[in-house]
């Protein structure tokens, strides 16, 4: 590197090979180890390395504090052997201080150890987010996380993108989750909104004529914060004109193959990554999301069980649920507590209850149902679970939407339980076939499963106004290891569709036209057919890092209940702005 008065060298880039040079350094102190008046040794830390300073007049740094700032020159020498440290980069050499200067005094007491994070809450360590970051693991994974855009963008020119920005501020839509909101000064009254996604640009940008497109595009959502969600993220957004399903595919499938061995370094899917239609990862995962580095996949017993005289089972079927199970191979001899705990967790998503069958060694049954039933029907049950000596059978009864979502998690709870979730296995597969609509109890009419711009599968159109909630959509999930990490579609792109789509959705023309007029006025004048895909880059680098909160990865992450404990944000404002906004704030009423 070009020097400057504060270091000529990175500390990474020192070696042996410059034993006897002179040398400029600049850092932070990490350590002080002062071992008498003629000697201290010097830790000092840059964002490449760490490396060892000796100082024979301790009494210069009389005063001065770890987690300084300094500046220091000095003469590169060799360890002897025996002083040799394997654990470090630069363990072979020291620095021989000639001068220093202390840039930066850290004059406040540490709230916690830089290098032992782990002793600190999240609360603290979020509140002191800039000390956070000079721990070694967690800056290293922002550098990581640059370093998978940086690949990325070059992979999307390589295959022909154009990077264009589209618009911070726009305005609300109806559909999808709720948006921030921002009023104007300048129209009384009106709002802009902060954007979900690029959606609506990016497919004007295919109305405009240009054919791929793919911005690294900030995006925010008011809705809760989890481990691996955040109100505001970032996605790779992409759209291709004149493109079908196995054009995003093939896109998408590099895309990730190609990061995902070059940063996750480990076993990959080989691309075409499996596909599984939605129907089908229900029925044999109880999940949209389907982990599938494992088996235990469900199993549908309605019809064995349908004339066994256990009301569990019947009453569900009578009610038109079903009653379906997960084979745990192995774990027949689990403790009766453990499987108490498990039913616990069950009732946690919605059941009210979990049977269970235990095959001892010898073959023999223990079930929490069994005295309900007939040997030929339990025999007959066994079998249907492919169960063996030494496995335990569970089992769900209820409405489908209940006993999927139960199982679908339970086997996930079993499978961390057993070991068989290895974070180096990369399980990558395309959930196809959506549904197009989902039925909202809260508004009381079918919504977008993903938004209103997807097109129907082309033998569903006709069920649009007859029977929307059977009409699947050219939707796309990608899933890996159990976790949602994009989605795309192909996008409607005839006005007339567009305006089928707003209806069935309970939006006027005159709404749909006051909020989307300017998208159906584009489709007058020739659209492509036009398909894209957008994914999570923080959850994305969350699993290549191996991270288990997506706060890991982001710089400056909001905590579990939206706010950020280092700017206080949300904060109150001025009441000039507010008066400049045309905005009153109402006080909270309190009963008396």
């Amino acid at each position: 590197m070009k020097g400057n008065i504060y270091r000529d060298i990175y500390i990474g880039e020192l070696s042996s090979e410059l034993e006897g040079k002179e040398i400029r350094i600049a850092g932070w102190i990490e350590q002080i180890r002062n071992l008498g008046t003629n000697l201290m040794f010097l830790l000092i830390r840059d964002e490449t390395g760490t490396v060892q300073v000796i100082c024979n007049n301790p009494e210069k740094f009389n005063g001065v504090t770890r987690e300084s700032t300094i500046t220091l020159s000095g003469k590169i020498v060799k360890r002897t052997k025996e002083m040799i440290n394997p654990n470090m980069k630069t363990g072979d050499i020291e620095i021989e201080l000639i001068s220093f200067e202390i840039l930066g005094k850290c004059a406040a007491t540490l709230p916690f150890e830089i290098n032992h994070p782990e002793n600190a809450s999240e609360e603290t360590r979020l509140k002191y987010r800039y000390l956070d970051l000079r721990n070694e693991k967690h800056h290293n994974t922002v550098l990581f996380r640059s370093k998978v855009i940086d690949y990325i963008r070059s992979l999307m020119k390589e295959m022909g993108f154009t990077e264009i920005a589209t618009p911070i501020i726009t305005t609300s839509s109806p559909e999808g989750a709720r948006d921030f909101v921002i009023p104007s000064r300048n129209y009384k009254g009106k709002f802009y909104a902060l954007p979900q996604a690029p959606q609506i640009y990016k497919q004007l940008l295919m109305v405009s004529g240009f054919n791929k497109y793919f911005q690294i595009a900030p995006c925010f959502r008011d809705e809760d914060c989890r481990a691996d969600r955040t109100l505001e993220f970032y996605q790779l957004d992409l759209e291709m004109s004149f493109a079908t399903e196995e054009d995003v595919y093939a896109v998408g499938e590099k895309v990730f193959y190609n990061v995902f061995k070059t940063f996750g370094n480990k076993e990959v899917s080989p691309y075409p990554f499996r596909r599984i239609a939605y129907k089908d990862a229900m029925l044999n995962y109880g999940s949209d999301k389907p982990d599938l580095r494992f088996g235990m996949e469900l199993q549908n017993v309605s019809d064995i069980v349908k004339d066994c005289g256990f009301g569990v089972f019947t009453g569900a079927l009578e009610n038109g649920g079903s009653v379906r199970g997960i084979n745990a191979k192995g774990q027949g001899s689990m403790p009766r507590k453990k499987i108490d705990a498990l039913v616990d967790f069950a009732k946690g998503y919605g059941a009210k209850g979990l049977a269970y069958i235990a095959i001892h060694e010898d073959g023999s049954y223990k079930s929490s149902f069994a005295k309900f039933m007939t040997e030929d029907q339990m025999n007959a049950l066994v079998k249907a679970m492919d169960g063996e000596a030494g496995d335990l059978l569970l089992f769900a009864a209820d409405r489908n939407k209940i006993v999927w979502n139960v199982l679908g998690a339970l086997r996930v709870e079993l499978a961390d339980q057993m070991g068989l979730l290895d974070k180096s296995d990369y399980k990558f597969l395309w959930v196809t076939e959506f549904p197009q609509f989902e039925w909202s109890d809260e508004e009381e009419r079918y919504v977008a499963m993903h938004h209103p711009f997807t097109m129907p599968m082309d033998e569903d159109l006709d069920m649009l106004e007859t029977n929307p909630g059977a009409v699947r959509a050219k939707a796309y999930d990608i899933v890996l290891n159990g976790t949602e990490i994009g989605g795309g579609s192909v996008r409607i792109h005839q006005a007339d569709v567009q305006s089928r789509m707003f209806k069935a959705l309970g939006l006027t023309d005159e709404v749909a036209n006051e909020k989307f007029g300017f998208l159906l006025d584009a489709f007058k004048y020739g659209v492509p057919p036009h398909a894209g895909l957008a994914y999570g880059l923080d959850r994305l680098v969350m699993l290549m890092a191996k991270r288990d909160s997506i706060r890991d990865v982001i710089a400056f992450p909001k905590v579990k209940d939206a706010s950020c404990l280092l700017t206080n944000a949300p904060d109150v404002v001025d009441a000039k702005q507010l008066d400049e906004l045309s905005i009153k704030i109402e006080e909270e009423k309190t009963e008396e």
